[in-house]
């Protein structure tokens, strides 16, 4: 081989080993890019997955609240309903009490009585609205006024239905008559 033929032949490899070189780098600069890129599609479908995941936890929690409140209401709704009979039943002690009644008919009532107050206490229902109590325009009804010095300010006097509700939710409100308000 004359030297001319050996430095085009070193000249070649070199173009070659050039080209080489340039193609990996290229290579290096889209995986690089490929790698990017897939990071990207990654933090993108992470994102999604923890707003969807985000979402479905709210629904959750808002069909949870939705059911407890669904039962609270049946739950009032059915007491609304049952309290007229509370109401009859407690009448009727009262009004035995000042009568002679045989004693039977007075241990049933009771009975029935006892019956309806561990209903309610099951239930979360509680009465309120008693004589001496304090006065509260929310939970009260007042229907009248009274002067009454051996009662004190803005105390009920005299009841005339009992209020009952239901954790925080009132049922009914109490009917009183309010001693010595403005």
């Amino acid at each position: 081989m004359s030297k001319k033929e050996k430095e085009t032949t070193k000249a070649e490899e070199a173009k070659v080993t050039e080209e080489v070189a340039e193609t990996s780098e290229e290579k290096v600069e889209k995986e690089l890019t490929t790698e990017e890129k897939l990071e990207k599609e990654l933090n993108a479908q992470k994102e999604q997955y923890m707003r969807l995941y985000a979402e479905y936890d709210n629904y959750r929690k808002r069909t949870q609240n939705e059911k407890a409140a669904i039962y609270s209401d049946a739950t009032a709704k059915a007491i609304e309903v049952i309290l007229p009979i509370a109401d009859s039943v407690t009448m009727a002690l009262s009004t035995m009490a000042d009568k002679e009644v045989p004693e039977e008919f007075t241990k049933g009532i009771d009975l029935i009585a006892n019956q309806l107050k561990a209903s309610f206490d099951k239930l979360n229902v509680v009465p309120f609205g008693a004589i001496g109590d304090e006065f509260d325009p929310n939970i009260h009804n007042a229907i009248s006024k009274i002067e009454d010095e051996s009662m004190g300010e803005n105390k009920i006097a005299q009841v005339y239905q009992t209020g009952y509700k239901l954790n925080d939710k009132i049922i009914r409100h109490a009917m009183v008559v309010v001693a010595n308000c403005d």
